[in-house]
Order: C-alpha cells, then structure tokens, then sequence
C-alpha cells in the first residue's frame, strides 16, 4: 500500500508513524514520536500542514491538505479528529489547489490573515492563563509555554509597584543586565518602562534599532531582537514584559497584533494572580495569629497539632484548637468549629479560642467552660454556631473528664494498640440555646494511651458514611501505633489529603501520654 499512517494528540506531537508514513515523510527522524512535525520536518514549518492539523481540531471535522517535500515529492494528508487528537493518511500526489501558493485573500481582510495555526496558539495561552492562580504561576506559565511557543531566547516580567519597577520573573536574560532596570521609576526611559508609560508596545529587528530609540543600551551576547510589551489592565499600569530572540527578527504586522494581544492576556492574569497572593498572606498571616504560636510543654505529654485551610476560599476558617498547661499535673485541651471557612468565621473564632483559655486557666470543669462560651456566643448573636469538644486531663489522678457541644467524638488509643471512638453524652451546639447543659464523660487516662481530637472536616467526604470515616481514622491511628505525635499528625493529615478531595477545614491535635519506665 502506498498510504502511509501517523497519529498526532492534541497538542500536536506524533504518538504513532507507520513506517511507509517515516519513508514519505523523509525519513530524517530517528525517533519522531514526542516531536510537532512543523518542528522536527524542516519543509513541513513552511507547509500549510499546521493549520490544517488546527483547524481539524478546532471544526472536529476531517480535512486535507497537500505540501511539497523537497525536491520535487507532493505528499497528501487527510486529517481525522477526535477526543484524544488526530489520524492522518498520507499518500503521494501531485500539486493541488490545497497546496500554498499564498495566503488567501478577500474583500473582508484589512491585512494579512493569521494563521490559524497562531490563532490556536493564542487561544491555547489563554486558557493556560485563565487557569493561574498566583503570580508564581504566571511566571512559570510565561517561562515554560509561552517563551518556546514564539521561538523567543528570553523572556523577563517586570512589575510597577510603588512607583518603581521590580523584576518578578526571568528566562535566558543576564542577572546583572535585569539590576539595571529592578527599582526603576516609571520616569525611566528604558524600553521596559517607556512601553508602560506610553501603554504601546515597542519592536526592534536588531540591535542597531534598539539602540537608536534607547543609546544606553547594553547588548547581550546571543541578542539580537526584542518586543517589549506594556501589561495594562483596567487603564491600570500592571507592569511589562520582555521577549528577546537569538536571531535578527523583523516582526510581521501579525506578529504585533498576536504580541500585543498576548499582553492583554498576561496583563489580566498577573493582576488577578497579585489580587489573589495579596488576599492568601493576608488570611494566613490572620489565620496565624488566631492559632497557638506553638503548644505548651506538659510533663508528661508530648502533643501534637495541625491546621489545614479549606481547599477553596481565603485559606482562612473558623477551626480552632488549644492546649493550655494550668499546672504541672493539670491540662486543659480544647478543640472546634465555627460555621463557615472565611473571614467572619476565623474572627467568631478569635472570640470563642480566648474565653476557652481563660475559663481553663481558672480551672473550671469542660461542662461549666462550654455552659460559659455558649452564653457568649448567644449574647454576641452572630448568626452563626460553633461545635466544640472540651478535656481536662489529671495526669496525677490518670483520668479524663470530656464534655461536647455538637462535636466529632474523639478517638482514643489505648497502651496495647486498640482504638475506639469514645461516646460523649452530645450536647447543643454553642450558639443556640443559653440555657443547655453539656454532660459530662470520665475516661481512664493510661500510660501509652494517645486521645485524637479533630474537626469534621478531617473525616467528612462526600458519599462516605460519617462513622465509616471516623472507623477509618481509628484504623489508621492503631496502624501508627510506634510514631511520635509530630510524625503521626503528619501522616494523618496526609492519609485524609490522599484519600479524598477536601472541601472544609481540618484541625487536630494529639495528645501522648508518657510511657512509664
């Protein structure tokens, strides 16, 4: 058969070639699979092979082309698209009407078309951008996809703040070259900081040009062609970012258009990335302060706790936890949750944590330290409840009185490895009724035992039964019997990472007995 067959996936690489398909190809490539054939075929960059394979995929209907091998071999490729990327047949042929002879032109094109094959491009950069949380993913996103994809050496994003330029990301470009531009005010006449200031871009196909416009500049060995490129959203200055190429470059008035389009789209990005990194130091330095710095040391205990943000939202909730020494037999540990993962839950919280230290401190009973933050929080009235499980241990009487207020049962590992979920008489969440009670519960407190304290989040997945999730804690809790508390609420938070994704809060705190001996 003189057809040869090949498969390309989505982004365009070769994941099959038949070997009839290597022979009419060329047969120049030792092993094409991973490679763009616009890429690794020298006459297959200048051929119309690339918009066609884009165009397939963008209609998701078959199409062909012809393009001419050199010197004299016409080849034909039908293109077949589907969900995982695009089946080619190619066979030999003679010249066609599909074959590029120029651009086609019409009435309705004030210029050159772009190619679709850029189009695609562009549309691909701009999904990847949407997609950019933080800056640092903008910045690799730049670095990694968008320098290799318009064949540029280098590229460096710089940013305006405070009146000044800083330099938040490079590729290729000389350290020392950068420093002449990091704190430069936006009065500079550097390129860099000109484009901002004028909200155009600036192209230079050589040197020569560049330092024509700007005379101080210096030239980087490997340099030869730059586009310097405002970022500017909302009318707002969000700051520049430059492309250098290793060769002379004059830039195509479609190569400014998809230029200057690009920097609309990393300009967007960058400023929704900063917003967002903004908001994440603000909730963590927040969600920091409303925390223990570090828990007490305890004679006899070795404890261990960990807090882990919401995987949506400000990375800031209303969990909390504390473990206060009130003498040196004597320990109060308290955990729980306000409704709600955002700012108004963390500041309740920041309410409830310090009246729970204070009533400990004075050493009243869980049931009175509970009966006390729930007559706060009615009082307060802030539309929202909390859970909470409260423990005071006697480390000289080896016992454990455990009061809750609509709160996840703790889990206990007792000295031979067993564990159980404790069952604590439950009581009203705080917040809803001044006048509840909060039974009491009194457990043996053994040495080797370990008592887990946690928020729901810890254990609620979707679609997974409650106690079948807390049986599971327990099983992994007896299964770790030998590890320090550090090591063990480092492996538990990541168990519950692994297995499910994690939609609220999670805080836990283990506290060890000594082992005697």
């Amino acid at each position: 058969m003189p057809e040869g067959n090949c498969s390309l996936d989505l982004e365009g690489r070769f994941t099959y070639v038949s070997a009839t398909a290597a022979t009419l190809l060329g047969g120049g490539i030792p092993e094409p699979t991973g490679t763009h054939p616009w890429r690794s075929l020298p006459w297959c960059a200048d051929s119309p092979f690339e918009d066609c394979f884009h165009g397939a995929l963008v209609s998701r209907r078959p199409t062909c082309c012809t393009a001419l091998r050199p010197p004299d071999q016409w080849l034909a490729f039908e293109l077949y698209p589907d969900g995982s990327g695009v089946s080619v047949r190619i066979s030999p042929t003679g010249p066609g009407p599909s074959s590029r002879a120029g651009p086609a032109r019409t009435g309705t094109f004030l210029g050159e078309p772009i190619p679709l094959g850029e189009v695609y491009q562009v549309l691909h950069l701009a999904a990847a951008l949407s997609e950019a949380v933080g800056v640092r993913d903008v910045v690799d996103l730049i670095t990694e996809e968008i320098l290799p994809a318009f064949d540029a050496r280098t590229v460096a994003l710089l940013v305006a703040e405070d009146g000044r330029m800083r330099v938040i990301g490079r590729r290729g470009y000389d350290p020392g070259l950068l420093e002449l531009f990091e704190a430069a005010p936006l009065t500079c006449q550097a390129p860099p900081v000109r484009v901002l200031a004028t909200g155009r871009p600036s192209f230079f196909a050589t040197f020569e040009e560049l330092s024509r416009a700007y005379p101080p500049a210096v030239r980087q060995e490997g340099l030869h062609a730059w586009a310097f490129l405002p970022l500017i959203t909302s009318r707002r200055p969000v700051g520049s970012c430059v492309f250098a190429f290793d060769h002379p470059h004059p830039f195509s008035e479609q190569e400014r258009v998809i230029f200057t389009a690009l920097a609309g789209l990393i300009a967007q990005a960058l400023e929704r990335a900063r917003l967002y990194d903004a908001s994440k130091e603000l909730a963590q330095t927040l969600q920091a302060a409303l925390l223990p710095d570090s828990l007490p040391d305890v004679p006899g205990l070795d404890a261990a706790a960990r807090y882990l943000p919401a995987a949506r939202g400000m990375d800031v909730g209303g969990d909390f936890y504390d473990l206060v020494r009130v003498d040196d037999t004597t320990a109060a540990a308290f955990i729980g949750d306000v409704q709600g993962h955002n700012v108004t839950a963390a500041a309740l919280m920041g309410r409830i944590r310090p009246s729970l230290r204070s009533h400990a401190v004075t050493g009243t009973t869980p049931a009175q330290a509970l009966t006390q933050a729930n007559r706060q929080l009615v009082a307060l009235d802030p539309g929202r409840f909390a859970s909470c499980l409260y423990a005071r241990l006697d480390l000289a009487r080896r016992r454990a009185v455990l009061a809750t207020a609509g709160h996840p049962p703790p889990i206990l590992r007792h000295p031979d490895g067993h564990t159980e979920v404790l069952s604590v008489p439950p009581g009203l969440l705080l917040g809803i009724d001044p006048d509840t009670d909060f039974p009491s519960t009194e457990i043996p407190l053994m040495p080797g035992t370990v008592l887990a304290l946690y928020t729901d989040g810890l254990v609620e997945t979707p679609g997974v039964d409650l106690d079948d999730a807390m049986s599971d804690l327990a099983t992994q809790l007896a299964q770790a019997r030998f590890q320090p508390m550090d090591r063990l609420a480092t492996a538990l938070i990541e168990h519950a990472r692994r297995t499910a994704p994690r939609t609220d809060d999670i805080a836990l705190l283990l506290i060890g007995l000594a082992t005697t001996g």
